[in-house]
């Protein structure tokens, strides 16, 4: 029942270190299956070479283990709070890559800087308040996912539209309609990460990016009448 479901997982979890998103055995991806009410996860500790399809593991909506042998990612509970709460998304990705950690540790979220930026996002990068210490010590996986959608609920933020964040103190979490649309914006989460603080290094007075041009390249590629790439 779950075959393909693993396969997809498992492929992406692949991708990350290929991407340049991961070392050694940090982060992770989930696929859910909405119509199944289950997604797939990367079991925790295992080795990128050795990872194969059948280790990935069968979570719930309600938490549950329902398939695999080897124990989900510790940050199973977040990817489970984020598909109960945006009910839109298709996948997820949680990285520690270097320039989005950098920032998630800063406690800032990423300035608009740029074009680069606007293409993907019409404002800063979010990046949420730290998990407050009560809420560590009663289930921090779930809390964190807590704290990211609370940020977006009291920003007006539409995850649709926002499809990447910072954890404070933490790192990273992209997410898309599927695994390849949530790794291709893990992957642009860290290159505007990268690009931010090289344009902070360059000039520490830089200001942000008029609201014009944050318009138009935005606009142009995901707006109404969006003109960027091919007609299908």
């Amino acid at each position: 029942m779950f075959k393909k479901l693993k396969e997809k997982c498992c492929r992406a979890n692949i991708e990350l270190p290929r991407l340049g998103l991961v070392i050694y055995t940090f982060g992770n991806v989930s696929v859910i299956d909405r119509k199944l009410g289950v997604f797939a996860i990367k079991p925790s500790g295992v080795d990128y070479a050795k990872m194969k399809p059948e280790d990935m593991v069968i979570v719930n909506l309600e938490g549950k283990v329902v398939d695999g042998n080897l124990r989900p990612s510790t940050d199973v509970n977040t990817h489970l709070v984020l598909y109960r709460e945006f009910p839109h998304i298709g996948g997820i990705v949680h990285t520690h890559s270097t320039y989005a950690v950098a920032w998630a540790q800063a406690q800032r979220a990423v300035p608009i800087y740029g074009t680069t930026h606007a293409d993907h996002l019409a404002c800063d990068i979010p990046c949420t308040e730290p998990v407050p210490d009560d809420r560590v010590e009663a289930d921090y996986e779930i809390e964190t996912g807590r704290c990211i959608v609370e940020y977006f609920r009291a920003n007006k933020l539409n995850p649709n539209d926002v499809q990447m964040v910072l954890a404070a103190g933490h790192g990273p979490f992209a997410w898309g309609v599927n695994e390849k649309k949530a790794l291709y914006n893990a992957r642009i989460l860290e290159e505007l990460c990268r690009i931010a603080l090289l344009t902070e290094r360059i000039n520490p007075q830089v200001q942000r990016l008029k609201e014009s041009l944050i318009a138009k390249h935005y606009n142009r590629k995901h707006g109404k009448n969006a003109y960027y790439g091919q007609k299908n």
